[in-house]
């Protein structure tokens, strides 16, 4: 078996509003469709050959996180976890930075992890966390 890549698919309550979501924190649309209402698309992040790319379906295709915010976490009710890996720190801190600019929830403050990454978690709307991470090297 060889696999070129992997891409999740997050099922997403409004399409249009998760995409703006993602374009505020810097990807961009890579497709839309379906009409005349869409109920898929994709967002991607990077260069071609470093892409990363995420795939939203509209009420469909895998689950939702039905905890609300403000409870604890609940690793049977909670969305997709998936991690993303920037290039360093200050990549790091500039996303964080517009995250918090934004006003998205971060589930965890930017720290350094004992494994050698220092990561934040953000949480999408719909429940998924982003556990947004780069290499620690202090």
């Amino acid at each position: 078996m060889r696999v070129d890549g992997i891409t999740p698919i997050l099922n997403v309550s409004d399409l249009r509003a998760s995409l703006d979501w993602f374009e505020a924190l810097g990807w961009r649309t890579g497709f839309v469709w379906g009409e005349p209402d869409p109920g898929f698309a994709s967002v991607v992040c990077g260069d071609p050959k470093g892409r990363g790319e995420i795939f939203l379906c509209q009420g469909g295709q895998g689950s939702r996180g039905t905890s609300p915010p403000e409870q604890p976490f609940d690793e049977q009710a909670d969305g997709v976890w998936m991690s993303w890996f920037l290039p360093g720190r200050e990549e790091l801190d500039a996303a964080y930075a517009r995250a918090r600019e934004l006003g998205y929830e971060i589930s965890l403050e930017p720290q350094d992890e004992p494994w050698g990454i220092r990561e934040f978690h953000l949480r999408h709307p719909d429940g998924h966390t982003f556990r947004i991470g780069c290499e620690n090297a202090r």
